[in-house]
C-alpha cells in the first residue's frame, strides 16, 4: 500500500481482521493483547467463543472497534476491502499483509511477529513449517487439478493466489489458466482435462451429494473433498499443511 505504520510501543491492544492471522497471534502467545477478532476467526476455539467480534472480514462494525481503543489493527488485502482499511487507517495503525504464494506467508509469520514482540517463537514456528514441508515428498508426476470453492455456481481457484501456489506445493499443478477466481461451467470443466477435482470445505461446505453430482459429468476423473484451511490459510496452521498433503497421496 506504499505507506510506513509507525508504532512507537510494541502493540497491546490488537484487533485481527483476519482468520488464518487470528490463529497466529494465538500461536505466537499473544494472549489478552487481542482484544477484538471478526467472526469468521473460528481458530482457537476458546477465542471465538470469549473475544469481542468486530463483524466480518468485508462487512467491519467501525462502531465495536472503536469502544476496543485499538492501537494495532492487522489485515489482509485480500480478505478486507480496500474502503474498510482506508477508513480504518484514519484513526489507527493498520497493517496489511498481501500474501500470494508460500514464501509471502513466510515472511508475513516473521513480520507479525517481529512487530509484536514474540519473534522468539515466530522463528519457532517457522522452523516447524520448514520441517514438515522437508518432510514431504513432492510427487515427481504433477496431477492436473481443478480446486472448487463454491457451488451454484461451480466457482473455481485460477492464478495470481497463494491457493494456487499451494498446489503446487502439494503436487497439483493448476489446469485453470485464468487469474483469481472464476465461475466454470461443466463444458468449460470437461474441456480443462483434470485429472483431480477438489472440492473445498470453506468457504462453501461441499458434502459427498456434490461429489455424486460431478461424477455423473465426469466418471473418470478423481473426485474428493479437502480440508480448505490446509490450501488456504496462511499463518500457523501451515505446520499442519504438509503432513496434510501427504495423506492426500
Amino acid at each position: 500500500m506504499k505507506r510506513e505504520v509507525l508504532l512507537p510501543v510494541f502493540p497491546l491492544r490488537i484487533i485481527s481482521l483476519v482468520p488464518s492471522q487470528t490463529e497466529l497471534l494465538f500461536e505466537l502467545g499473544l494472549g489478552e493483547r487481542v482484544v477484538g477478532i471478526t467472526k469468521f476467526c473460528i481458530h482457537p476455539r476458546e477465542w471465538f467463543d470469549s473475544k469481542p467480534r468486530v463483524g466480518g472480514t468485508k462487512c467491519i462494525d467501525f462502531e465495536k472497534i472503536a469502544a476496543l481503543k485499538p492501537d494495532l489493527i492487522i489485515g489482509n488485502k485480500e480478505e478486507n476491502t480496500k474502503e474498510d482499511i482506508a477508513a480504518l487507517e484514519k484513526d489507527y495503525s493498520v497493517w496489511m499483509s498481501d500474501i500470494y504464494m508460500f514464501e509471502d506467508a513466510l515472511e508475513m509469520i516473521f513480520e507479525v511477529s517481529r512487530f509484536t514482540n514474540f519473534q522468539e517463537k515466530g522463528i519457532e514456528i517457522l522452523k516447524a513449517i520448514s520441517k514438515a514441508k522437508d518432510a514431504f515428498t513432492q510427487p515427481i508426476d504433477l496431477k492436473k487439478v481443478v480446486y472448487f470453492i463454491w457451488n451454484d455456481p461451480y466457482m473455481v481457484v485460477g492464478k495470481n493466489t497463494f491457493i494456487d501456489d499451494m498446489l503446487y506445493h502439494a503436487g497439483y499443478v493448476n489446469v485453470v489458466m485464468a487469474d483469481r477466481y472464476l465461475e466454470l461451467k461443466v463444458e468449460e470443466l470437461k474441456a480443462l482435462e483434470p485429472e483431480v477435482i477438489l472440492l473445498s470445505s470453506e468457504p462453501y461446505p461441499f458434502k459427498k451429494k456434490h461429489v455424486d453430482e460431478l461424477k455423473k459429468h465426469l466418471p473418470e476423473v478423481e473426485i474428493k473433498i479437502v480440508d480448505g484451511e490446509m490450501f488456504s490459510w496462511y499463518g500457523s496452521k501451515l505446520t499442519k499443511a504438509f503432513p496434510y498433503f501427504a495423506s492426500l497421496f
